[in-house]
């Protein structure tokens, strides 16, 4: 069955939304680009953190795990208070703990404190999934779209921007030096939505053990959240692969690329965030289900550029790194796209139980992300970038089938 195209309000109640809604997504969309930086950064810092703290080159690793399980933790324990207590409030503390613990991993003596320091701020930085559906609430249902894909384009361009930030602030003044920037970046955030976050007390009436014990219940009875999570995890997985990997390829020939020249490139995916505000708009109008179809076969189209440009030798490299570059754009075009659709649909699911269901659609789709990272190593060894790149097509093939299967879950 075809979508039905959903109610547009009137062009001057749509331009008097933009007019209020305007300031409050630039201070959101700022707001969980600054945070989303502390989760990806220490993946371009492994190699600098790991032999200052006494790491080995395998448990290196876990310092960039530590931030993302922290984060996972948050989001499936603290986002939920969500739904029971005053959002402004429960943000503010967040990123003051957020601030604490930035700081603390500035000044870390040993390497397993770090792990905590990192842990705990990680979840401290859950406070990103508190802040998009205050946003959604402010947010009349017919603009509702284009508002989260607004915030979500600050969260993407922090992501991308966090490595090739990281490593530049890393190569001038060390790596302590980007937490203690980072924490100066959370004060100041912290000071500014104290004055701008309006109160947002949630409708649920419930103890919080009976307040976690009802994910799993969310989960079951919301076909909505289980489809659209589902295909962001697969959609994760994909962005994860290509760039846990990508940087072994450009490191080879016939790109040559020293760790300068891999967090330029890193600059260019950043583009394929404006995206969000596109698909935002196209969910507004009832365009859903072929957005969602549209996200996908671009990200099949961004693999395949990928993988033919990936096999580029001698003089034709600086063909090969554009088109590169190209694919790079349209991956995240593809994945923002999903996703964006996604966090609309599910912002339009039970009000009540807003917080939860943003905490368990992003947790799900960190764990697609989680085994992304966990499967480009697998890949690369066993058949180098061509098998990356076959890899991250294959989830961008299950995620389109899924939602030609379910109609995208009708949303």
């Amino acid at each position: 069955m075809s979508p039905v195209p959903e109610r547009i309000a009137p062009e001057p109640d749509e331009e008097a939304a933009e007019a209020v809604a305007a300031p409050s997504v630039v201070l959101f969309a700022t707001a969980t680009g600054i945070i989303i930086m502390n989760l990806f950064a220490p993946q371009t810092l492994v190699g600098i953190i790991g032999p200052s703290l006494g790491f080995s080159e395998s448990g290196a690793g876990l310092v960039a795990m530590a931030s993302l399980l922290g984060y996972a933790a948050g989001l499936f324990f603290l986002v939920p208070l969500a739904d029971l207590l005053e959002n402004r409030r429960l943000v503010l503390r967040m990123l003051v703990s957020a601030l604490v613990m930035a700081v603390a991993a500035a000044f870390a003596p040993t390497g397993w404190s770090l792990l905590i320091f990192l842990f705990l701020l990680g979840a401290a930085c859950s406070a990103i999934q508190i802040l998009v559906p205050i946003a959604a609430a402010m947010t009349p249902p017919e603009h509702r779209g284009r508002v989260i894909g607004n915030v979500m384009s600050g969260l993407m361009v922090g992501i991308l921007l966090s490595r090739p930030l990281a490593s530049l602030v890393a190569d001038f003044w060390g790596w302590r030096s980007f937490y203690a920037i980072s924490a100066a970046a959370l004060a100041l955030l912290t000071a500014v939505l104290a004055l701008r976050l309006p109160e947002r007390k949630p409708l649920a009436h419930t103890s919080y053990p009976a307040l976690i014990a009802s994910l799993w219940h969310l989960l079951r009875d919301e076909p909505v959240l289980r489809v659209r999570a589902f295909t962001a995890a697969l959609a994760m997985a994909s962005f994860s692969l290509f760039w846990t990997a990508v940087a072994l390829r450009l490191a080879q020939s016939p790109f040559s690329l020293d760790q300068a020249g891999i967090a330029l490139f890193a600059l260019v995916g950043a583009g394929g965030a404006a995206s969000t505000s596109i698909f935002g708009r196209l969910g507004d109008r009832g365009w859903t289900r072929v957005a969602t179809t549209v996200s996908n076969l671009i990200t099949l189209g961004a693999m395949a550029l990928a993988a033919w440009a990936g096999t580029a030798q001698g003089d034709h490299s600086v063909v090969a790194l554009i088109l590169l570059g190209a694919s790079a754009v349209l991956l995240d075009v593809g994945i923002t796209g999903d996703q964006t659709l996604g966090r609309r649909a599910i912002n339009l699911l039970q009000p009540e139980a807003r917080g939860r269901i943003n905490g368990l659609f992003v947790g799900i789709f960190f764990l697609g992300g989680a085994l992304g990272s966990a499967l480009a190593g697998t890949a690369w060894n066993w058949g180098g970038w061509t098998a990356v790149c076959a890899a991250a097509a294959a989830f961008g093939v299950v995620a389109l089938v899924t939602g030609l299967m379910t109609g995208s879950s009708r949303a």
